[in-house]
């Protein structure tokens, strides 16, 4: 039942490697990669050097750990919540609105925010009404506001198909734990702190790690659907960068190079996140 995955794994994900000794040539219109001149870490250098690129990994490193946080911390409150909800029925409408705007299209939901967060909007409208402002704010045309937008837009998104794997966790919690923490007098927050918590430890570490791995993977659809002009050093990513200044200016060698930076620092990152939890909780994905 593997092979299938396998074979489409190598050829997506492992075959396409080849193509990395791009990023140390300077890649020309020609039928064979391997005549194409080398320049060693040229483009390498040129990233690095670059106050731009630099300012674009700053926003991916933000916007990535707002999303990281943001999102193991409301995926686990509500998966703890929904677990608490007595009535069957209750519980699965429940669960299935929040994870329904998983579904919604990027370009929907940021349609949605933009609505919201509009002179007009919702949120403007509420704040007025209750007198915290005298005049509608822009939100959208605040760059210091953009990388919060970005990271509450993506729990609203996400959360509710993030606590999937904490509630299926939590099932696994032997129930006789809690009727014992009961005859003992524990409450409520309590069983979920001393019983829930430390028995989907595991989860939370394994999903943490991995989504260490995805620091740099900040995307682009959100970003580039919510920017504008004037939010444009607080809203472009290296996704952003490496469609921009690379395929559009047809610089493959620079994203290449740009692309591949995000690779290696992504493993190093989930290694040393790997490690870490390994030396300090015994827990560890590998």
């Amino acid at each position: 039942m593997a092979i299938p995955l396998v074979i489409y794994t190598f050829i997506f994900a492992y075959r396409p490697l080849s193509g990395w000794q791009m990023a140390f040539q300077d890649f020309r219109a020609n039928p064979r990669i391997t005549e194409h001149p080398w320049v060693g870490f040229k483009h390498f250098s040129f990233l690095f050097r670059d106050n731009l690129f630099l300012s674009i990994l700053r926003n991916t490193l933000a916007m990535s750990t707002i999303n990281l946080v943001l999102s193991l911390i409301t995926s686990i409150t509500l998966a703890l919540l929904l677990n608490e909800i007595g009535n069957r029925i209750f519980k699965r409408i429940t669960q299935t609105i929040s994870y329904l705007p998983h579904f919604l299209s990027w370009v929907i939901v940021a349609s949605m925010v933009s609505d919201f967060l509009s002179s007009t909007g919702l949120i403007n409208t509420v704040l007025m009404g209750l007198k915290i402002i005298d005049s509608p704010i822009l939100f959208l045309t605040q760059p210091k506001s953009f990388w919060w937008i970005f990271g509450w837009s993506s729990v609203w998104k996400g959360v509710g198909w993030g606590t999937i794997i904490y509630l299926a966790a939590i099932t696994s919690i032997d129930p006789e734990l809690y009727e014992a923490a009961g005859i003992d007098g524990a409450g409520r927050l309590r069983k979920m702190w001393h019983i829930t918590l430390p028995g989907i430890k595991s989860t939370i570490i394994v999903i943490t790690i991995m989504n260490v791995g995805w620091i740099l993977n900040a995307g682009y659809e959100p970003q580039y659907l919510l920017g504008n002009n004037l939010v444009l050093d607080y809203s472009e990513t290296i996704d952003i960068f490496v469609i921009r200044y690379g395929i559009a200016m047809s610089n493959y060698s620079l994203a290449t190079a740009a692309g591949m930076f995000k690779t290696v620092v992504s493993i190093i990152l989930i290694t040393a996140a790997n490690q870490t939890s390994r030396y300090f909780a015994h827990e560890s994905l590998v």
